[in-house]
């Protein structure tokens, strides 16, 4: 609460530092000489400007450069601001001549000179070449103040524009991320729950034994990864459970092989990233009639580096395919990757290995 409120008034406060700076420089440092005694009209000019500079300020930031150079009105905003500053020095020069300030200016140099031991300045010769280079000097802070109203006014709104199309980004991945979720989750216990009606026929007690263990994961799913990311070992206890239920309803024939690191390394990583892989290995990678493999590694070289393959024997099955029946599982990880981890990933897919194999590596950085 405390910080919130700080950055509310912090613009503010710089608006104030920085006026009450200018104002110091034009109002109390004497741009002339430590000898010479200004008149209070010079004084009085220096604070109708700063009042000046502060009004075509905030008219700048918050009314042309809005209505005229954010919607593309680029010339009239231009001839708005060269009128601007041509209008302040026409207004300097009227004070002038309204307050006598030349020939206040020239008494005082007169006086500056005969104080300083030096002989006064013949009344013929013109003053010190002070008047033209004051306002040389109005004319340049007063574009200075237009071109900082326009510097500052268009990069807050890139600014803002900016942090919107980031929170529209981000917005969209969260929704895109909970579609694919949603697409994978019933995908992976469509398969599943066709496993355990399979097993029911034939032993009920590893049936019951079978939906705890799903009951389990559902669980995990529903609930841990709640907040879109989970501890790896978390999702490695996660994948044996579906290795261990899938294995209920396998034969000898098939040979799976789950290796990972002995402990895991702790790491948050997105949940159910790795399933689609392990659940096609099982999907197309096991056979009734011959003997299969399937091999999964899990490798961890670095705490955030984690290098997955999974390997199954490609088996004669006809109208199948590496995604599933409804093909989402290898198109959606891809997308769910391009998400989370952009830049961040390497996967290839080997269709056909040199031992009939079907073969999925994966780096992922997830630090």
């Amino acid at each position: 609460m405390a910080t919130f409120t700080f950055r509310r008034y912090l613009t503010p406060l710089i608006h104030v530092l920085a006026w009450g700076l200018l104002a110091l420089t034009l109002l109390v440092v004497q741009p002339l000489s430590i000898h010479i005694t200004l008149p209070v009209q010079f004084w009085v000019k220096q604070g109708v400007l700063l009042v000046l500079w502060v009004g075509v300020f905030y008219l700048t930031a918050y009314v042309s450069v809005p209505r005229l150079l954010m919607r593309g009105r680029t010339g009239w905003f231009v001839l708005l601001l060269v009128a601007t500053a041509v209008a302040i020095q026409l207004l300097g020069r009227s004070l002038d001549n309204a307050l006598h300030l030349p020939e206040l200016m020239r008494q005082a140099f007169h006086a500056a000179d005969a104080s300083g031991g030096g002989p006064p300045r013949p009344p013929g010769l013109p003053p010190r070449p002070r008047g033209n280079r004051f306002d040389l000097v109005t004319l340049l802070i007063s574009l200075l103040v237009l071109g900082i109203a326009t510097a500052i006014t268009v990069v807050q709104h890139w600014q803002r524009e900016a942090q919107l199309r980031e929170r529209v980004d981000q917005q969209r991945t969260e929704a895109e991320l909970a579609l694919l979720k949603a697409q994978i989750n019933p995908h992976f216990f469509f398969n599943t729950l066709n496993n355990i009606y399979s097993l029911t026929l034939i032993d009920g007690e590893r049936a019951r034994a079978a939906l705890h263990r799903l009951s389990r994961m559902m669980r995990y799913v529903l609930y841990d990864t709640a907040a879109g990311h989970a501890q790896l070992s978390q999702e490695v206890a996660f994948v044996q459970d579906y290795i261990t239920l899938m294995q209920l309803r396998l034969t000898d024939r098939v040979q799976v092989v789950f290796e990972h690191p002995e402990p895991v390394r702790e790491v948050l990583i997105a949940p159910m990233i790795l399933l689609p892989f392990v659940e096609n290995a099982f999907k197309h990678g096991v056979a009734a009639t011959q003997a299969s493999r399937i091999i999964i590694s899990l490798k961890q070289p670095t705490i955030d580096r984690l290098e997955i393959e999974v390997r199954n024997t490609l088996v004669p099955k006809s109208g199948t395919d590496l995604a599933g029946s409804n093909g989402i599982g290898l198109v959606n990880t891809r997308r769910r990757l391009d998400l989370l981890y952009p830049g961040r990933y390497a996967l290839h897919v080997t269709e056909r290995t040199p031992d009939n194999e079907f073969d999925v590596q994966l780096a992922l950085q997830v630090g």
